[in-house]
């Protein structure tokens, strides 16, 4: 073998490099799609079946399904890791490749670092895809999924409260994000805010989002000091409220399907309630979380390896446990940390870094 090849970046690495994005297209495909048929299987069924005398539209369905795929991905994305991992490996090793690199005087740790790159590259490529997610298309998602279940594109969040940075609430007997002409509207809007250096009250009928003027417009509005007797004013506009229809969206997604939030939106949400733990945790979780693409690499290829000679599917075997659990690890800190018993940090982290050690103890041990 040239020495060029042991050079980064060199032969070597391209042609491992190029296995693995093979095989992570593979696992990739069969991966995500196991797991769409899985949700199909789960679905359909209340997704086609008539409500009230309405049914979904099959176009419908389709579209649910096509934005559903890139959330599938961030899911299951440290699966497709891992599968497409052991997949260029036992390709490596069942074409004699690794045999032939250590008559050669390279190690099989050398051979993993284009492998364990590129692990950090799709722990990058969920993270990044998971912030764009949470936007607009998460709340696509979200309204096709409501209405295949509904059959009504209305959706109606009720009896939500809101912070402000500032320490105002607002509360939201009814939201409806598609309301008057598709404009949100808030039904009973009822807000406390500090204002002067004192707290006031303000409370409408009903309030309707102006997009052109980034404003809430109240219908039957008043606002009052909570000190004092001083009589109630009329107000058409809410002020001193940082408080949006996609601020609401988030803290109804906060309640119902937290780990769908970005790092972002936990990190807006964290600011305006620093003592809520479930905000903190998420945080946290966040960043841990992508790093499961690399992390379970770092274990589950030596574990590969070590039963590479005469039982391939041991080490198979045995690189799936550690994979399960990982996350059966993590799915237990995770939930301790948001019912508060263990501090964010360390549900979140603990996992990552338990197994972190563990996987840098089994790569140091492989053969060289």
């Amino acid at each position: 073998m040239m020495s060029r090849s042991l050079l980064p970046f060199g032969r070597l690495d391209r042609h491992v490099a190029r296995l693995f994005v093979a095989s992570y297209l593979t696992a990739l495909l069969i991966v995500v799609g196991l797991f769409l048929v899985l949700d199909m299987a789960g679905n359909l069924d209340e997704f086609l079946s008539p409500r009230d005398g309405r049914t979904a539209s099959g176009l419908a369905v389709v579209r649910y399904y096509a934005l559903s795929l890139p959330f599938l991905y961030v899911q299951v994305a440290p699966f497709v890791t891992l599968v497409a991992g052991m997949f260029a490996v036992t390709r490596l090793v069942r074409h004699q490749e690794t045999v032939a690199a250590m008559a050669a005087g390279v190690s099989l740790r050398r051979m993993l670092v284009p492998i364990l790159l590129l692990g950090l590259v799709s722990s990058g490529v969920v993270w990044q895809l998971r912030e764009t997610l949470a936007g607009r298309p998460l709340e696509m998602r979200e309204s096709l999924r409501h209405y295949l279940v509904k059959k009504d594109y209305n959706l109606v969040v009720e009896n939500l409260w809101i912070r402000d940075g500032k320490g105002g609430v607002v509360g939201l007997p009814r939201f409806l994000p598609r309301g008057e002409a598709g404009a949100p509207v808030v039904e009973g809007l009822d807000a406390y805010l500090m204002n002067a250096r004192e707290w006031t009250s303000v409370r409408a009928n009903r309030a309707v989002w102006d997009e052109a003027q980034q404003a809430w417009i109240l219908e039957g509005g008043t606002r009052r000091a909570l000190q004092g007797d001083q009589p109630a004013e009329r107000v058409t506009r809410l002020e001193g409220l940082e408080f949006t229809p996609s601020l609401a969206l988030t803290y109804q997604r906060a309640r119902q399907a937290p780990l769908e939030l970005s790092f972002e939106q936990a990190k807006e949400l964290s600011r305006r309630d620093p003592d809520n733990i479930v905000y903190q945790t998420l945080l946290q979780y966040h960043v841990t979380f992508p790093l499961a693409n690399f992390v379970l690499l770092l274990v589950g290829l030596p574990l590969l390896l070590r039963h590479e000679r005469s039982h391939g599917a041991r080490g198979v075997l045995w690189a799936s446990l550690a994979a399960l659990l990982y996350f059966s690890m993590d799915f237990v800190c995770r939930n301790l940390g948001l019912q508060g018993t263990l501090q964010p940090e360390l549900s979140a982290w603990l996992p990552t870094l338990t197994f972190g050690a563990l996987g840098v103890a089994l790569i140091d041990s492989i053969r060289t």
